[in-house]
Order: structure tokens, then sequence, then C-alpha cells
């Protein structure tokens, strides 16, 4: 089993990473991190490349990333929630699976053979508000052929507790894990 975890945090010893790494530590098969913040990867830039060819044009880590999306059984996005949204950096990754819209819309292919399960997971300590960032997520998630998606698992009270105290978010991870793992 292979999974791909899109990190949107900035901080790598945060809330958000607390979570990813219980998952990390518990997930059997291996896996992909991308840290939004410490890759390589360009925004798109809609230079329209993927309109006409297939993949991008913007040669960088996100290469990567496409090959691993082509074989992963599953994809995680894991972001603190800035302003109601995932954060800046995760939405310039996010922004690059362009080529897949373009591929179904321009060119009337499936880019991704293969159907993967999503899962998401938002922190934050602000106003209460993740519906916004929730449903970004899920929008990419599906333009990664993620259509079976787990319920959201969140920790949304991180100014008053750590994440990874949060008996709520970790009963979440626990179901996440068992739904990466099952076998339907």
């Amino acid at each position: 089993m292979k999974t791909l975890i899109f990190n949107g945090s900035p901080r790598i010893q945060g809330d958000t990473m607390s979570l990813v790494n219980k998952v990390i530590a518990d997930l059997d098969g291996e896996y992909k991190l991308v840290n939004a913040y410490q890759c390589e990867v360009a925004p798109c830039v809609d230079c329209r490349y993927c309109w006409t060819n297939e993949g991008c044009l913007i040669k960088d880590e996100m290469q990567e990333v496409y090959s691993y999306i082509q074989e992963c059984d599953n994809i995680l996005i894991a972001s603190p929630i800035y302003f109601s949204e995932l954060t800046g950096k995760l939405l310039d990754v996010g922004s690059r699976l362009q080529t897949y819209f373009s591929a179904r819309f321009f060119r009337k292919t499936e880019p991704i053979a293969k159907p993967k399960k999503g899962a998401v997971i938002l922190v934050g300590g602000g106003d209460g508000r993740m519906e916004k960032a929730y449903e970004t997520a899920c929008t990419l998630l599906h333009h990664m052929n993620c259509y079976e998606i787990h319920p959201l698992v969140f920790c949304h009270d991180t100014n008053t507790r750590p994440a990874i105290e949060d008996q709520q978010a970790l009963d979440g991870l626990n179901k996440l894990i068992d739904f990466f793992m099952s076998d339907n």
C-alpha cells in the first residue's frame, strides 16, 4: 500500500504535523510526504500547455508527485486553516493539478487510471469554519481520482491545547487509518 501525504503546514513540529506523524506511524506500507513549504514546486502559471499535452511544462519536484499519484492507493491532505482555507503554499502545489482537469475537460482523456481513497485533516484555532477548506481539499482529491473520501478529521481548538491531545481528532485518525488499510 502506498500513501501520498500533502502537508500544508509551514511548521514541521506543529499541530498539523503531529497528526500526520501519528498517521505515518500507524499506517502500513510506504508513503511520500510532500511538505508544501519545503518542496520546490512552483504554482501553475496558466501557460495552457496541458490543454493539448500530457503533463506539465514546468519541470520541478511536481514531476515526482505526478508519478506517485499514478501508483499510490491513498492520498491525504493535511493543513492548518488560514482564513477558513487551506494554506497558500498548499494551494500553490494544488494548482499544479490543473493538468488533470485539462486532460478530462480539453483532451477528453482520463489522466489517472487507478482510483484512490482520500482523506483530509484540518487543524486550527480560529473561528471554527472549516467547510471552505474541506471543500477545496475534496476538489483537489477528486482531481487525483479520489472519490471515496473519509469524513473530515479535524482539531479546531489549538489555541488552548495541542492537536495531538484532542481525543476527537485522535479517534478520527484511527478511523482514517482503518479506512486507508481496508480493502474496499
